[in-house]
């Protein structure tokens, strides 16, 4: 059996996710990285997959991240027919008219618009690097920031959009290159195409994956509404099958978790079917976290695969076969979990962060070469078995600032190399199992875990983490104990259901834990005790008063921020 007549199947699967940003009862965006990302990232995976008519990648999308690109494709629509403010602050502030009066806003604008990758998004540019170093230098002279006038401002706000845009818009629309060969003073018509390119791309994005599904070229999957950690909402105690010494919560278990574990599968269902028009075959898991009754679960509401890390599935195996040797394509091939019928895949941690961490200092060509060689490997190394298929699984956001010009020499490199290799075939998960040549292999068990180091250590046992799931214990049994005694009206309930979700978010607890950088930490810290509030509002109950106060901080300097975590 010749490679060229079985070649080895390779998945690459992009994560989109940003957790919701979206301010409580309807009130500004609190970070402004969804339309960020939209406009640089989420339009760049989307272009390379369109440029390359070979191509295929599965793309998984949060709910939440949806509902807000929609939300704020509406909103920039509407600005642009009726001028009617957008909720999001820095948008707000480029789209003007004028810039914020106080000192106050002014230089939290200016705080703002340095939130940039300094090598890749402000050094390309010579006069956003100006800018940005005459920022700096007011920054540490507050009283000189009065000498930074209107024009400072507008100038900065542009060229941060510039800098964030992604290089498939910067180097075919002319508002864009217009923009950036004027390079200062810019007035109030080009502040205004620089919103229309803004708003068409965001308002374009989930119509152009649509039409790469619906054209057979890219998978969609989704996630459990608001990204929630699935295992933990079952119980706290599943967290020590992969740490057995863990601290946990004093609580036992998070209350009706599993009748809210279902609540955001089904929601989640219900956000994707609106804005892509089917029901998708697989679900990459929140975190790639699953447990035995998480995707018992996710079986149970007909999903064909899901998937998670390589540790997970290690630290599975140990489990099932002891002192038994595991099959040279352990990792690199589907297995059944549950009742049989849903397919997991796992991680290749090891090539997967090459990607995410390795890669980004290399050239282009020389790193794509050598993920292949890594590949040509597996491929030698699993000749003659079946169901064989490499799982690339990371982020599709985060990674690709740390690459030059945004990763388009790698993506495209990467994705014109892995079509035209005879011994590789990219594929969709869904694909495998549609021909795959023999019944994968039965887990009967899966070790708790997650695809960060196969445990549940990211989100649970760090002091702040538990106490993060105490305050949203408290929380939950107060919102059973008002529906018990209280009415709401049909709206009011919809609020409620969606505010807790909210609250029961990942994010939250990836960010807890003094490992992580110190600014990072205090906006989620800050953001959660916000959404809890607002939750106890919402039932008409006094919450509680530690919720005033600060109980994660964080002094830590993490790799790429801490918005992503290295396997290897």
């Amino acid at each position: 059996m010749r490679d060229e007549e079985h070649p080895l199947k390779v998945v690459l699967c992009w994560h989109m996710h940003q957790p919701d940003y979206r301010g409580p009862d309807g009130s500004d965006f609190e970070l402004p990285w969804v339309y960020l990302h939209g406009i640089k990232d989420y339009s760049d995976m989307a272009f390379h997959l369109e440029a390359n008519p070979g191509a295929r990648a599965v793309v998984n999308f949060a709910p939440v991240l949806l509902e807000q690109l929609d939300d704020y494709a509406r909103q920039l629509r509407r600005w642009l027919k009726t001028g009617q403010r957008i909720t999001d602050p820095l948008l707000a502030a480029l789209a003007g008219p004028g810039v914020p009066l106080q000192p106050a806003e002014r230089s939290q604008l200016i705080e703002s618009a340095l939130k940039a990758n300094e090598k890749h998004l402000i050094n390309r540019h010579p006069v956003f690097r100006e800018l940005v170093d005459m920022a700096n230098w007011a920054r540490q002279r507050p009283e000189s920031l009065s000498y930074l006038n209107d024009q400072y401002l507008v100038d900065l706000l542009v060229w941060y959009h510039l800098g964030w845009m992604g290089e498939s818009v910067r180097q075919s629309d002319l508002r864009v290159i217009s923009l950036e060969s004027k390079k200062r003073y810019f007035n109030e018509e080009d502040r205004r195409h620089l919103i229309e390119v803004i708003s068409e791309v965001i308002s374009n994005l989930i119509k152009r994956y649509k039409d790469l599904a619906l054209a057979g070229r890219v998978e969609l999957s989704v996630t459990p509404y608001a990204h929630p950690i699935m295992p933990l909402f079952y119980d706290f105690q599943v967290a020590r099958e992969a740490m057995p010494q863990v601290a946990l919560p004093d609580a036992q278990s998070y209350p009706g978790g599993e009748e809210r574990a279902l609540w955001h599968i089904n929601k989640g269902l219900e956000t994707f079917q609106r804005h892509f028009g089917f029901k998708p075959k697989g679900c990459w898991p929140s975190e790639g976290a699953v447990s035995d009754a998480a995707v018992a679960l996710f079986e149970q509401q007909g999903f064909d695969w899901v998937a998670s890390g390589q540790q997970v599935l290690h630290n599975s195996l140990s489990a099932a076969l002891a002192d038994m040797s595991a099959p040279a394509a352990w990792i690199h091939t589907p297995y059944r979990l549950a009742q049989g019928k849903l397919h997991g895949f796992f991680r290749d941690d090891g090539l997967s962060d090459l990607i995410g961490f390795t890669y980004s200092d290399w050239h282009a060509e020389d790193a794509v070469q050598n993920l292949i060689q890594h590949l040509e490997s597996i491929a030698d190394a699993t000749q003659g078995e079946a169901n064989r298929v490499v799982s690339i699984i990371m982020d599709g956001e985060n990674a690709w600032e740390y690459y030059p010009k945004n990763g388009v020499y790698f993506l495209s490199s990467l994705y014109k190399h892995l079509v035209e290799h005879p011994r590789l075939q990219l594929t969709t998960f869904s694909e495998v199992l549609a021909e795959r040549e023999h019944e994968a292999p039965y887990l009967p068990h899966l070790v708790a875990g997650s695809w960060v180091y196969g445990t549940l250590s990211t989100w649970i046992g760090d002091p702040d983490k538990n106490r993060g799931w105490e305050m949203l214990v408290d929380a939950k049994q107060a919102f059973d104990k008002a529906m018990a005694k209280k009415k709401f009206s049909p709206s009011e309930l919809k609020a409620l259901e969606l505010q807790l979700a909210t609250c029961e978010g990942s994010d939250w607890f990836w960010w807890f834990g003094d490992y992580n950088p110190g600014q990072a930490v205090s906006d989620f810290e800050r953001l959660f005790r916000l959404q809890l509030t607002q939750l106890y509002a919402l039932l008409r109950v006094e919450p509680p008063d530690y919720l005033k106060h600060v109980f994660a901080r964080g002094s830590g300097a993490p790799s790429a921020g801490g918005v992503m975590r290295q396997n290897i």
